[in-house]
């Protein structure tokens, strides 16, 4: 109450409070008198004839309950927001991390590090009984966010008590420990120091010389915390499933590391590997693996923008003439990726377009009947017709063609594309003035809407605000502490921090891709968008050559979507799921179906090389470029875990798909026969793709938002 009076909340000045109340009444039980005040110590007295203390207390509590939860009782509680959110697992799995959020924020101020891991849980599990109350501390701390809770929370799953939980609960799906590793800077670098990076793979090191193909893993955390330890449970799954080597990244993080340097990072990561040919984990170095690149939330837009740095490395602008192009990956997974760094509020018309497509409408159907009933939903009243999910008979205004009548050279398809993106405007030009409808009536002088092109939707992050893992504060506060105080990017144009926007022609290029993403989650826009963009610019791309009359190993006589991008939208999740299927375990299921998809790719990838003609070189040469110490491997061994768990949590799969995992393990190596690499990829490379971080454009403004979010400011 003191707060109030004073008109400015703080944390201060309830404590103020609470210790003034307690000081009171524990001054009047000690020197007052034992039956109170002089009007109530005749009930007092016949009630402690009738009540024993223990009645006396249970009955106090009962009441104080009763009076707290008064107006649900009388069935005056306002409606619940969370009640058609999530299904009831997931929402379950939520409960427990905000429990956990809540006790390891409430212990986090502690110094002694024993005693703050034992508060930690203590505290979880008060805040497990008391979810409400859970509730309201986690709102009140992501509303005043700083980089210390983002670590607090996110790294909590590397905390001793509840790492040792989730051995206990994880099935064992190897026999080897991850191993820590340091990967050489490519000599094109502008950096020296080596990149971290943990080596997850089911058998010793010597048997990587006969693996040619691998997974990169870019690990999530909103560009802030969360090494590759806090994924084990996926990192595990995969190395198990999969049988190849997967390849973690322990990238630096902001704020102490801003954009760009993680990208970088990554971009150096993957050349090391394509220049030494897989020498710097440990592989023979005589062909070039293959590698599938996979991330998940904020790795998701790591992997999708090194990506675009690797195909743009290989065009006439960007290369020199001593460099050969790096080869793209053969495909990518991502989960619930990040994929624009804009938050907006409206969808725009090439938005929702691409969102309406005809040949999306079965992936898409309950993600744009959520949209299409958004105003519904506030009015209370449906009145939906038939012909609102038809697409627009007029074409949008803007809106680009699908198909491809224009040189690939062009400079349009060389620029940004902001109109699929939530940025606002950075030049601002006249508007062109509409022409006058013909039968508009000329004494009316009121304003009259503009017809309808797409139904007005909000954007995922504002429709869902409220979501349990990951709501727009906390978005917010990432993209300030990843930018920097000491950067200023375009958001409408700078397509490797927000990859929603990368030009056409970097997309004519980008290998097929996976999209999983909850149907909640406040990110599954960038989905859909950025894979109905891919679509689009594909089949316009095939459309153009099959036109050109040009012949080349990506054509295809008839254009298939599914080899260009396939999206999966669980229905009732949102964020994060693969990051704790011991509290959500349908997503162990999502996990199994992520490693066959890398097998997938890679299977592909050796089925384009013999239509290719391509066949195993008899010769390799060895003398090969490298940056350093491509040969030299840091391993860390960890303590090995002995105990056997069972194998209930495995994700079941059909005869056809065993075989081809089967089939697929016996291809990546798991024998000693070497598999076929390609031929073209070994010379010697170089890249001038780098990016800047140092210029000051942003100055007293950025660190005033930046300053809260690290902890340079104090409290009051």
């Amino acid at each position: 109450m003191i707060d109030h009076v004073l008109g400015k909340p703080s944390v201060k000045s309830r404590r103020l409070q609470v210790l003034a109340v307690l000081t009171f009444w524990s001054f009047y039980l000690i020197k007052g008198h034992r039956h109170g005040p002089p009007l109530i110590r005749r009930l007092s007295k016949i009630s402690s004839k009738l009540l024993t203390t223990w009645q006396t207390v249970v009955f106090t509590m009962m009441y104080l309950y009763a009076a707290r939860n008064f107006s649900t009782l009388v069935g005056l509680a306002s409606p619940e927001p969370m009640a058609n959110m999530y299904d009831a697992k997931y929402f379950r799995a939520t409960w427990v991390l905000t429990a956990l959020d809540a006790g390891f924020w409430t212990a986090m101020r502690i110094r002694r590090k024993w005693m703050r891991d034992i508060a930690s849980m203590v505290f979880s599990l008060f805040y497990l009984i008391a979810a409400e109350r859970a509730d309201e501390k986690v709102r009140k701390v992501r509303g005043t966010i700083t980089i210390e809770h983002f670590r607090v929370s996110w790294n909590k799953g590397t905390t001793p008590y509840l790492q040792a939980l989730q051995k206990l609960v994880r099935p064992r799906f190897t026999r080897w420990p991850p191993r820590a590793i340091r990967i050489p800077r490519p000599s094109t670098s502008d950096y020296k120091e080596p990149v971290s990076a943990w080596l997850y793979y089911d058998g010793p090191v010597s048997d990587l010389e006969h693996i040619n193909k691998m997974i990169l893993d870019i690990p999530g955390g909103g560009f802030v915390a969360m090494d590759p330890r806090c994924n084990d449970d996926r990192l595990f799954a995969w190395a198990g499933k999969t049988g190849l080597p997967v390849l973690s990244l322990d990238y630096r993080k902001a704020p102490e590391f801003p954009y760009p340097y993680a990208l970088n990072e990554c971009f150096d990561v993957y050349t090391t590997i394509i220049r030494s040919k897989g020498r710097c984990i440990g592989m023979s170095g005589a062909e070039t693996p293959r590698v599938v690149v996979t991330g998940d939330s904020a790795g998701g837009n790591l992997a999708t923008a090194m990506t675009l740095m690797v195909t743009e490395s290989a065009t006439k602008t960007r290369q020199s003439t001593v460099q050969a192009e790096l080869p793209v990956p053969s495909g990518l997974v991502l989960l619930y990726p990040a994929l624009d760094m804009n938050i907006g509020n409206w969808m725009s018309d090439e938005q929702m377009s691409l969102i309406k497509d005809r040949r999306m409408r079965v992936t898409n159907k309950d993600y744009l009947r959520r949209k299409s009933m958004q105003y519904n939903d506030l009015v209370g009243t449906p009145h939906q017709s038939d012909d609102e999910d038809e697409e627009p008979s007029a074409p949008v205004p803007g809106a680009k063609s699908p198909k491809l009548t224009v040189n690939p050279d062009d400079s349009e398809l060389r620029s940004p594309q902001p109109e699929y993106s939530h940025a606002n405007r950075q030049t601002w030009r006249k508007p062109q003035p509409s022409p006058m409808p013909l039968t508009r009536d000329t004494r009316s002088m009121s304003h009259r809407p503009e017809p309808m092109q797409t139904r007005l939707a909000m954007a995922s992050m504002i429709s869902y605000f409220n979501d349990r893992v990951l709501s727009p504060e906390m978005m917010r506060a990432m993209i300030i502490l990843y930018i920097g105080p000491h950067n200023r990017p375009d958001f409408s144009q700078e397509y490797l921090l927000s990859p929603i926007l990368a030009p056409d022609y970097l997309l004519q290029k980008f290998p097929k891709t996976y999209f999983l993403t909850g149907e909640r989650d406040p990110l599954v826009d960038d989905t859909v968008i950025f894979a109905g963009r891919l679509r689009r610019v594909k089949q316009a791309f095939h459309s153009h050559r099959a036109s050109q009359g040009m012949k080349g190993l990506d054509d295809i006589t008839d254009f298939d979507e599914k080899d260009v991008a396939e999206v999966v939208l669980i229905p009732g999740i949102s964020h994060g799921f693969s990051q704790f299927p011991s509290l959500y375990p349908p997503a162990w299921k999502l996990i199994d179906r992520c490693a066959r998809w890398a097998v997938d790719l890679l299977n592909t990838a050796d089925v384009r090389l013999l239509q290719s003609g391509q066949q195993v070189p008899q010769r390799h040469h060895s003398r090969t470029e490298s940056s350093g110490d491509e040969d030299h491997l840091e391993i860390s061994m960890t303590k090995m875990r002995t105990r056997a768990t069972s194998d209930e949590a495995k994700a079941t799969s059909s005869s056809s798909e065993q075989a081809e995992e089967n089939e697929a393990r016996r291809s990546n190596g798991n024998t000693k026969r070497k598999s076929n690499g390609r031929t073209g990829f070994g010379q010697k490379s170089k890249s001038l793709v780098k990016l800047d971080s140092s210029d000051d454009l942003l100055g007293r403004r950025m660190q005033g938002l930046a300053g809260p979010l690290t902890g340079a400011h104090n409290e009051d």
